[in-house]
């Protein structure tokens, strides 16, 4: 198997995009929604994004943004893909993709069995699948709420695109849901945390270091 990629979600300082750069990790994410403790302004964004190192993909994570969102994200933080973690449709995942060419990632909720056709249609549309842990109802936060779901659910499967596993990830947790899953990159968010938000500098190379081992 070859190395398994790593994402550090909900990144808001210097000193944690120093940390994720340290550790080793592939990804770093920015989150876009107001009702989250990790939400960046564009300007804060636009500053911490130029100051990730070379060869970490930057990511932004809206939910549902409009078109005027995405203009100004576009136009104003250095971006490598848009991670789309609303109810955003097909149709929609499409369009943004189109719209301002650049690889879009899809959040897919999963609960039970029941919700793992929806990945085939965002599969046709989408550069890249994140399967999440689906939120509790009536949940603010579609994701980095800290919760799994099951992973023998998609244990053994193969999907069509490139796919990343998200949802109640820590250090002591990923290797198994990696072993379990085969999945070829992990994304984290609340769990390499100290508090809501605040990103903990040991847990984030523990992360790492356990998801490679």
């Amino acid at each position: 198997m070859d190395r398994v990629r790593v994402k550090i979600c909900g990144l808001s300082t210097p000193s944690q995009v120093a940390a994720v750069a340290s550790a080793g990790a592939d990804y770093v994410g920015f989150v876009f929604f107001p009702k989250s403790p990790r939400h960046l302004e564009v300007d804060t964004a636009a500053a911490l994004a130029r100051s990730v190192p070379a060869g970490i993909a930057r990511v932004a994570l809206t939910v549902d943004a409009d078109n005027a969102l995405l203009d100004r994200l576009l136009a104003e933080v250095p971006l490598e893909m848009l991670q789309l973690h609303g109810q955003e449709s097909p149709d929609r995942v499409a369009e943004i993709r189109h719209r301002w060419n650049l690889p879009v990632m899809k959040a897919v909720g999963v609960a039970d069995a029941a919700d793992l056709p929806r990945i085939a249609e965002y599969e046709a549309v989408a550069d890249m699948i994140l399967l999440d842990a689906k939120p509790p109802k009536g949940a603010d936060l579609p994701g980095g709420n800290g919760l799994a779901f099951d992973w023998r659910l998609i244990a053994g499967r193969g999907w069509q695109r490139p796919w990343m596993l998200a949802g109640g990830l820590t250090p002591q947790t990923v290797a198994e849901a990696i072993r379990l899953t085969g999945a070829p990159a992990v994304d984290v968010s609340s769990g390499v945390e100290s508090a809501p938000g605040v990103k903990d500098v040991a847990r984030i190379a523990a992360f790492v270091a356990a998801a490679r081992g």
